[in-house]
């Protein structure tokens, strides 16, 4: 699945996009979708309402080696799609695992787009994990459902902070062992 190299990521083939390193010019389109207050209430550490400057300084931090998090854009541009359809990240953890974390731009909601990107990115395993964790907020079935669909198992529950929220928010965390 994995097709090409660019910089210290592989670029990842799905059925109808590319996930890519993260770019620069990257950054009006992420704005663009993350200052959504749907999308920011979706994630742990997107604010809302977005600050000036705050995905600029995001995409520098992940741009630099050693952030501790490696980031994909869901680029749809070579099938017609926006150059910016979401976002999947990997970060290590200890004893060869990761937790994968992603969010799609409301206009591609219920359309597959995250299920393709996780299979995907479950698919390619980049950090060649022997085991992948997930948690999603328990008012997103939505997202709990791309992980059953992708293969990753009910752990238990747990809750997360939100930054957009301003608390604490329950979750639901999942778990995918590797082949």
């Amino acid at each position: 699945m994995i097709q090409e190299q660019l910089g210290l990521l592989p670029v990842i083939r799905a059925g109808r996009f590319a996930l890519r390193p993260l770019r620069r010019s990257d950054a009006g389109l992420i704005a663009f979708y993350t200052a959504d207050r749907r999308v920011a209430e979706g994630t742990r550490v997107i604010p809302h309402p977005l600050p000036p400057g705050a995905t600029e300084a995001y995409v520098d931090r992940c741009l630099t080696q050693g952030c501790g998090e490696d980031i994909w854009v869901m680029d749809g541009s070579e099938h017609g799609l926006d150059e910016v359809l979401g976002l999947v990240s990997l970060t290590r953890m200890d004893r060869a695992q990761s937790e994968i974390v992603y969010w799609v731009a409301p206009a591609f909601w219920n359309t597959g787009l995250a299920s393709e990107a996780v299979a995907a990115m479950v698919e390619a395993n980049p950090h060649e994990a022997r085991t992948l964790f997930a948690e999603v907020f328990q008012d997103n079935p939505g997202s709990a459902r791309v992980l059953t669909n992708c293969g990753f198992e009910y752990l238990g529950d747990a809750e997360a902070h939100s930054v957009a929220r301003g608390r604490m928010v329950p979750t639901w965390t999942y778990i995918r062992k590797m082949s």
